[in-house]
This record gives C-alpha cells, sequence and structure tokens, in this order.
C-alpha cells in the first residue's frame, strides 16, 4: 500500500521520493525494480570470486561494484521462496531470469520478456539472475509488480504461469516516445493477463505501461474512470514537464482519475511506469510472502510454509539456474515446451528434467562460493 511522503504538488494528489521498492496503491501491493550491472560471468552463470568476497551472502541488498547479489549465493537472484494470494508480474526489460517452481515448471525469459504468475495458494518459485555472457558484462533491468488476488478466487487455487514473449507485447511508438502495453489499453491495443484467475482480465481498468521518451519527446496518456487509483513512476532521466509541472527523476506521482497525462520530456532519455486500476476494496492482511484476509489467515498460512516448503519443492537444488545455452523457453510440467516466435518450434532446448540438469550443475556443487 502507498505511504506518500509529500503533501499535493500542482496536479498531483500526491508525490513521494523512490527507492528500489516502490510505494503502491490497491489493487497494486508491491513493486520491485532491479537494476544492477553484473560482470560478466564464470561457468557457473556467477560473479568472479573476487567481485562477491566480503559481502553478506544470502542476503546483499547493498549495490557493491554496481550490482546485488539479493539472496543469491552464487548465481544472483531468489532461490526457493514462497508466494501465497496475489499475482506478478514481471518484466526483464534487459538480462535473464531462470525460474523454476513447486509445479514442476521451468524456464527462462528476457529482454523484453514477461512472466505473470498467479498464486492464490501455496506456490513456491525461484527466480535467479544467470550471468550467461563470459566475454562481457551481463546488466539487467527487472520490474516485477505484485496484483492482488480477489479472496473468492483463493478458495479453490487455480495456478497459472505464463509468460509473454517480446515479440508479442503490444508496443505504441510515436515522435519521441514507445510504450510497451503490458496490461491495459492504449492507442487501440489491449493486453490483459494470460492468468485463469486475474484482476487484471479487463474488466478491472488494469493499466500498466512502460513508457520510454527521448530528449524533447512527449506522449498524453487518456484518463480513467472515477475511482481508478493512478500512480506514475519516473524511474529514469533528468526532468520533464509533467502536467505542467517540473518534475525531476526518481519520483511517484498520483495521479487523479479523469485526467489526461501530458508528459514533455527533457534532454535526457526517460523512463517512466504507470500502474492503474480498480481497488479491489477489501480487508487484507500481509506478512512476508503471504496476502490473506486476516492475520489468523496468514499466521497460518506462515506456519504451513515452515512445515512444508522443502518437501513441496520437486527440485534438486533451491537455486536453481537452466544450462547457460538454453535460449528462451518455457517447459511444463506436462512436458510442453513454449518458444518465442522468432525460435523455430523444432530448435532444441535442453529438457532435462531437473535431475539430469543437477547433474551437470551439481558435479560443481562443492566448489560453488559458500
Amino acid at each position: 500500500m502507498a505511504f506518500f511522503s509529500r503533501k499535493a504538488k500542482g496536479p498531483f494528489l500526491r508525490t513521494a521520493g523512490m527507492t528500489m521498492h516502490w510505494d503502491t496503491e490497491d489493487p497494486f501491493i508491491f513493486v520491485s525494480h532491479h537494476e544492477d550491472d553484473y560482470p560478466h560471468g564464470n561457468k557457473q552463470m556467477a560473479p568472479p570470486l573476487n567481485e562477491i568476497s566480503g559481502r553478506s551472502l544470502g542476503r546483499d541488498y547493498k549495490k557493491t561494484m554496481g550490482f546485488r547479489m539479493y539472496n543469491g549465493k552464487v548465481v544472483p537472484g531468489f532461490p526457493m521462496h514462497a508466494h501465497w494470494g496475489y499475482e506478478t508480474v514481471t518484466l526483464a526489460q534487459t538480462g535473464y531470469v531462470d525460474h523454476s517452481d513447486s509445479l514442476g515448471n521451468t524456464g527462462r525469459f528476457g529482454f523484453g520478456d514477461v512472466q505473470w504468475v498467479s498464486a492464490p495458494g501455496f506456490y513456491e518459485h525461484c527466480e535467479m539472475y544467470p550471468l550467461v555472457n563470459q566475454n562481457e558484462r551481463n546488466p539487467n533491468d527487472i520490474t516485477q509488480i505484485m496484483i492482488a488476488i480477489p479472496s473468492e478466487f483463493k478458495k479453490l487455487p487455480e495456478f497459472s504461469v505464463n509468460t509473454v514473449w517480446k515479440e508479442n507485447i503490444p508496443v505504441i511508438a510515436g515522435d519521441g516516445y514507445e510504450i510497451q502495453i503490458i496490461c491495459g489499453s492504449f492507442g487501440g491495443k489491449t493486453a490483459v493477463s494470460p492468468s485463469t484467475v486475474s484482476w487484471a482480465d479487463g474488466k478491472h481498468f488494469v493499466r500498466v505501461l512502460r513508457i520510454t521518451l527521448r530528449p524533447g519527446g512527449s506522449v498524453t496518456i487518456d484518463g480513467t474512470p472515477e475511482g481508478v487509483n493512478r500512480n506514475l513512476y519516473y524511474v529514469s532521466g533528468d526532468t520533464s514537464v509533467i502536467m505542467g509541472e517540473d518534475v525531476i527523476w526518481n519520483t511517484q506521482m498520483k495521479i487523479p482519475a479523469g485526467k489526461e497525462i501530458n508528459i514533455a520530456n527533457g534532454k535526457s532519455d526517460s523512463v517512466f511506469w504507470l500502474l492503474e486500476g480498480e481497488p479491489l476494496g477489501e480487508k487484507m492482511s500481509m506478512f512476508g510472502p503471504v496476502l490473506l484476509d486476516s492475520d489468523k489467515e496468514v499466521r497460518a498460512a506462515m506456519q504451513t510454509i515452515r512445515k512444508e516448503e522443502f518437501e513441496k519443492w520437486p527440485w534438486d537444488l533451491i537455486d536453481r539456474v537452466n544450462p547457460a545455452d538454453s535460449g528462451r523457453f518455457l517447459l511444463r510440467s506436462s512436458g510442453e515446451k513454449e518458444l518465442p516466435p522468432s525460435v523455430p518450434q523444432h530448435s532444441v532446448v535442453h529438457e532435462a528434467d531437473g535431475n539430469e540438469n543437477e547433474k551437470e550443475h551439481g558435479d560443481n556443487r562443492d566448489q560453488r562460493h559458500p
């Protein structure tokens, strides 16, 4: 939920500064923006040892030498962890994400792909950032947005994991701007969640746009019906004129419903995110990875996670990555393989069932960083 640190300013209802974690409003519950300049990778797709020595591996959130390891001890990222009660939307604008989950799915997406994961109930996955390039640096730019799921859908959980490949994401380009439509409608194009259970199903005015402006570029975003929560995030750039107000980058703005958003960019390339949606308006309780209706339900869920997290995990490693040459793919537990449209469907993707893949990487387990 939102905790704005500044009062109303000009055309905005509220403004606030931004960190790696963005303030949000119902139906959005959390946003993390990870931007790191990783070095070249070794054979384990991990950073060189001399660049991670002295870090608090397992919880490294301080950017050192241009990057963080997060919860990873070998490969950067987030080893096995739970999600319960919400949907996650992850855009890997730059860099790769290797994912495996408690349902038996695995894959790799990146460089413009978006993953949608709907977890009404107890679900686990790992999200690692493999440093595939061994000769050059491996920068990443990854944004993860969490959207609440209505209480009624949590009674009979229907899990879904989908990748929307970059080639299939609607893009609107104009004079000095480009807009990726992650969800919602703009410029005559529409995208909705591919999940079976989602608030972002096209019925609740959920719109997620990534807006890129070149120096001197401008764009106008249409208004929304009353009651829709709207927040604009100025992620990178310098200074722009937004709805007639000079705004510096690293600022979050709460926008009134019904108002057009006019952005006139300054002298630097700029990136904005727009998150809009009709609120669920439900009572929610959240702790850690769980979002449910009450504190009692959350406590019970956390106890379930503590008891069952490892027995629920079907893989040999909690920080599993795919082979370096895997490319982008989604391999479902059913054996169904999905590839980007630009990749021939007969292309070879390492389809080891997990144990074989662990043999390839597990032989060096003792040589991994502690």
